[in-house]
């Protein structure tokens, strides 16, 4: 394997125990076995690679779903191998921490951009390059989120390779100077490996914690609760924009890198 090419051909259906030519033109991608479990009862497919450290599902409509793991690595990995596939599209739907009053438990955030705190896209493009979503992908889901009634936000969204922070004061002051709207571990790297590998790409996060509120910190009950809640909205979201995309036949990709 003298390529990048022969090297991801081998390693997506490894890691995920589907072959290439079983994903759809469109990609799901999420962190959470459950949302590929409720998108395999959506649609009736079985889920597949369920022993191994991605899991997949695909409907007939040529729409997978991957659930890719947490973290900055596990993303950037999935980007790359995913170029083996070259989808059409790829949404991310993720979770992040609220740090406005106005991105509370249970908004979603459109991001217009991601800050590159997680050092991990630093091996792709340089750091000037800011991290950024295809435009056109994002218009799709905007319709949708309007369709669906919701009033969600727009903003920078801060990645960071850090866990367990929520005790460091200076980190937080900094999320407050640097004057982002919500944080997570794989935005950023999403949007910089999908655009060093010429992959649309894009990102609708659901806020499920307030970690620079009092009492905002996330719990299990909190988790719980949100999931209950906001996650089968989320994923149908996510299903009906891509779809539409797809049914459309609209470009998405940019015209250059």
């Amino acid at each position: 394997m003298l390529s990048k090419q022969d090297i991801t051909r081998d390693w997506l259906p490894r890691y995920t125990g589907t072959d290439i030519g079983d994903f759809g033109d469109y990609i799901l991608l999420t962190n959470f076995d459950n949302y590929v479990k409720k998108f395999s009862e959506r649609f009736n497919q079985p889920i597949r690679g369920e022993e191994g450290p991605m899991q997949t599902c695909t409907n007939t409509e040529g729409l997978t779903i991957i659930n890719f793991g947490i973290g900055s690595a596990n993303a950037a990995t999935i980007m790359d191998l995913l170029s083996a596939r070259h989808p059409r599209g790829v949404l991310f739907l993720g979770k992040c921490g609220g740090l406005k009053g106005s991105t509370e438990i249970g908004r979603f955030i459109l991001p217009i951009a991601a800050i590159r705190g997680e050092g991990t896209s630093n091996d792709y493009l340089p750091p000037e390059v800011p991290a950024l979503p295809s435009f056109k992908l994002h218009k799709f889901v905007s319709n949708t989120l309007i369709e669906f009634e919701q009033e969600y936000r727009t903003g920078v969204i801060y990645t960071t390779n850090r866990r367990v922070w929520e005790w460091d004061q200076d980190f937080s002051d900094r999320l407050t100077r640097l004057s982002t709207i919500g944080i997570d571990m794989e935005t950023a790297t999403l949007f910089i490996v999908g655009h060093a590998n010429k992959i649309s790409r894009g990102a609708l996060l659901l806020v499920s914690d307030m970690p620079l509120m009092p009492d905002g910190i996330k719990t299990q009950e909190m988790d719980r609760r949100v999931t209950a809640k906001f996650v089968d909205m989320h994923l149908e979201m996510g299903i009906r924009a891509m779809t539409e995309i797809g049914e459309k036949g609209e470009e998405i990709k940019h015209f250059g890198y």
